[in-house]
Order: structure tokens, then C-alpha cells, then sequence
């Protein structure tokens, strides 16, 4: 494998263990989680610069990349729905845009004509990584260990209010928009028989 598709593999593998991490009571586990988090989330950055600057694009890190997007963002969101900051439906309806795309992103590969990720999908994935960042570092502040009692407290509030499902609910509406998008504008070739090989 390219060094960018090994860097998107490794971005996969450490979903599990910034999830582990974030969910330990320690609060320097989870600011360790964090960082393996953001470390993750920039190899992302790397390796697709990587591939353009040496010409090392291929049609399985085009697919692979925004996988290893979909299992880092949705890990971070059922981290959040777990603890009580998001509501599951939404996450839920998220996953299930992702599943589908997928799938279909995998028959479009194997009809030997693979889909490019629109702008909108990347908007969308942009708006994702914003607002998991924003929690993340909510639930470091939230710490007392790091910000004292006072502002833990604060923190807290703003992590149980409606503020964060408000959002939640505008990057989930766009999320579905963006795989209706997606069916609208790929639909015709993925009935279309496919080319010979």
C-alpha cells in the first residue's frame, strides 16, 4: 500500500483507541484521547496532500479516505450520545445516510464507475469535524482538574442543554440532504449497465 492509504488504515485502527481513552473517568486519559483524536483527523490532512503532491491518487484511497472519515466522525458521535450530550436519532439517521452511500459508493465500484465525493459531502464532513472538535474540547473544559469548579460547571450546562441538539438537528438535516444529493445525482449510473471489462 501507498504511504497515504497506510496513513488512512492507521486512522482507522485508531478509532477504537481514542474511544477507549475518551471514555476512561481519568481526565488525562481523555486528553489523551483527544490528542489521538486530532492526531487522526490530521493524517487525513497528510495523506491527501501527500497523494496529490507525488501523484499517489488511487481509486482505493479515493474510497478508503472518507470511509476512515464516516468511522472517526460517528465514533466521536456515539461517544456523545453515550454520554448524554446528543440525542441517538440524529446520530442514528447520520449513520444510516453513511451506510447507504457507502454501499452504493462499493456497487458503483464494482460497476467499475466510482463516484468522486462531492463539495457538498465534503461541506458536510467539514461541519462534522467542526462541531466534534467543539464537544471534545467542551469535555476538557468540563474537567475540573483543568479549569477549576467554576467553569466545569458552566461547561456542563452547555453540554446538557438543547444548544448542542439544535445543532446537532442542522448537521443532520444537511447530512440526509447531502445523501439524497448524492442518490439525485448518481441514480441514472448506477442503474446503467456496466462498461466491459
Amino acid at each position: 500500500m501507498t504511504l497515504p492509504n497506510q496513513l488512512t488504515a492507521l486512522r482507522i485502527l485508531l478509532v477504537p483507541v481514542f474511544m477507549f481513552l475518551l471514555l476512561l473517568d481519568s481526565p488525562y486519559m481523555k486528553l489523551l484521547g483527544v490528542v489521538v483524536f486530532v492526531f487522526a483527523s490530521l493524517t487525513d490532512i497528510y495523506d491527501g496532500y501527500h497523494a496529490r503532491k507525488y501523484g499517489l491518487t488511487s481509486r482505493l484511497g479515493a474510497f478508503l479516505d472518507p470511509l476512515a472519515d464516516k468511522f472517526l466522525i460517528t465514533a466521536a458521535f456515539l461517544i456523545y450520545v453515550w454520554e448524554g450530550y446528543l440525542a441517538l436519532w440524529m446520530v442514528m439517521l447520520v449513520l444510516l445516510r453513511d451506510v447507504v452511500v457507502t454501499v452504493l459508493r462499493v456497487y458503483a465500484e464494482w460497476k467499475n464507475k466510482p463516484v468522486v465525493t462531492s463539495r457538498e459531502a465534503k461541506y458536510k464532513t467539514l461541519t462534522q469535524n467542526v462541531f466534534a472538535y467543539v464537544i471534545m474540547l467542551f469535555i476538557l473544559l468540563k474537567e475540573e482538574a483543568f479549569t477549576g469548579e467554576y467553569v466545569s460547571a458552566v461547561v456542563q450546562d452547555v453540554l446538557y442543554s438543547d444548544y448542542l441538539d439544535f445543532i446537532m438537528l442542522l448537521i443532520t438535516l444537511y447530512t440526509v440532504y447531502t445523501g439524497i444529493s448524492y442518490l439525485v445525482q448518481n441514480w441514472k449510473g448506477l442503474l446503467s449497465p456496466s462498461p466491459s471489462r
